[in-house]
C-alpha cells in the first residue's frame, strides 16, 4: 500500500497534537487521507456526513495513551479525492472502508461511528462475520448512529435525495454560508456549545468540489440502505457496543437509542443530558472519559452490568 506522512496538519486543527500524524494512501482509485496517533489496539473512527476527520480534533490526543487510532476522510469527504461515480451506499461504503483497514495490516480492531458513520460502522461488523472475512471487529462505539428507528431521518434524507430536493440543496446550500452556518449549529444542544472553530472548520473541506455531491449520492440511496441495515441488525447480536446520545439531538433522535439497543444484548447506553448531535464537541472531556472507560474494560460482562 502507498503511503505517504505529514508531520503537519492542513486542516484547521487548534493548536498541536503530539503523537498524531497525518496520512495519505491510495484506494480503488481514490487518494485517501486519514490521521493516525497513539500506541495500543486500533481503533477506526468513522465520521457522518458532511463530516471528516476534523470532528476528532478533541477525541484524537485523549486516546493517545490507550489505542492506535484511525480517522479517515472517507472518499467524496474532507480532503480526500472525490471520484464520480463511487459506489456510497453503505454497504459499498463498508466493503471500501474495510479494504483499507485490511490493507492496513489490521485484522482485529475496535469501531467506532457517528450519525451516517454509525450505520457504516454496523455495516462493516456485520460483514467481517462473514465465513470468507479474515477480520474482526472487537467492539462497537456508535455515536447517535443513523438507524432504521429514528423517524426524522427516514423523512428528510429521502426528500433531499429526491430530484426536487436535490435541485433545492444544490441551488441554495453551497452558495448560502449562512445558511449552512444556521442548519450546522442547529446540530448542537445550545449556541455555547459550539466550539469557536466548529463552522470555519468543517466549511474548509465543503469548499472542495463535489462536496456537496458526494452527500446528495449518500441520501439518493437513504431509504433502501436502511432497509438493509435493518435486515443485518441481528446478526450483531454478540458485538459489544457502547451506545452515546445527546438528549437534544435534532436529527437522529435519542428515541430511536432503545429500540436499537434492543439488537445488541452486550450494550450500554450513556445519554448526555442537554446535548445535541456531537456530543464529541459539545462535551468533550465526558464522551473521552465513557470511550476510554469502555475501550479500557477487559471484562465486558463487569462493564455492562455496571
Amino acid at each position: 500500500m502507498t503511503e505517504s506522512k505529514r508531520d503537519t496538519w492542513n486542516t484547521p486543527f487548534p493548536g498541536d497534537s503530539p503523537g498524531v500524524e497525518e496520512c495519505w494512501t491510495d484506494l480503488d482509485g481514490v487518494r485517501l487521507r486519514y490521521l493516525r496517533g497513539g500506541s495500543g489496539p486500533p481503533l477506526i473512527l468513522l465520521h457522518g456526513l458532511l463530516g471528516y476527520s476534523f470532528s476528532w480534533r478533541f477525541t484524537l490526543p485523549a486516546l493517545v495513551p490507550y489505542a492506535t487510532a484511525y480517522a479517515p476522510d472517507m472518499p467524496g469527504a474532507g480532503f480526500s479525492d472525490r471520484l464520480p461515480g463511487l459506489d456510497h451506499t453503505m454497504h459499498g461504503t463498508a466493503e471500501r472502508m474495510l479494504r483499507w483497514v485490511e490493507r492496513l495490516g489490521i485484522l482485529s480492531f475496535d469501531l467506532l461511528g457517528t450519525s451516517h458513520g454509525g450505520a457504516v460502522a454496523m455495516m462493516m461488523a456485520a460483514k467481517c462475520l462473514e465465513v470468507e472475512s479474515r477480520l474482526r471487529v472487537r467492539r462497537l462505539v456508535l455515536v447517535a448512529p443513523v438507524n432504521p428507528f429514528s423517524a426524522h431521518g427516514r423523512y428528510l434524507a429521502p426528500f433531499i435525495g429526491s430530484d426536487i430536493g436535490s435541485a433545492w440543496f444544490r441551488l441554495f446550500v453551497p452558495q448560502m454560508g449562512g445558511l449552512y452556518r444556521y442548519w450546522h449549529g442547529r446540530m448542537y444542544g445550545h449556541p455555547s456549545l459550539i466550539p469557536p472553530d466548529s463552522f470555519e472548520g468543517y466549511l474548509s473541506a465543503l469548499r472542495t468540489p463535489d462536496s456537496y455531491d458526494h452527500a446528495l449520492s449518500i441520501v439518493r440511496t437513504w431509504t433502501k440502505d436502511l432497509r438493509e441495515l435493518e435486515a443485518t441488525l441481528p446478526k450483531l447480536a454478540n458485538t459489544p457496543a457502547l451506545f452515546i446520545w445527546g438528549n437534544r439531538d435534532p436529527a437522529v433522535y435519542v428515541s430511536s437509542a432503545e429500540p436499537l439497543a434492543k439488537y445488541f444484548p452486550q450494550s450500554r447506553t450513556v445519554i448526555f443530558p442537554g446535548i445535541g448531535h456531537l456530543p464529541y464537541e459539545e462535551c468533550p472531556d465526558e464522551f473521552n472519559r465513557a470511550l476510554i472507560d469502555f475501550l479500557t474494560h477487559d471484562d465486558a460482562l463487569g462493564f455492562f452490568s455496571r
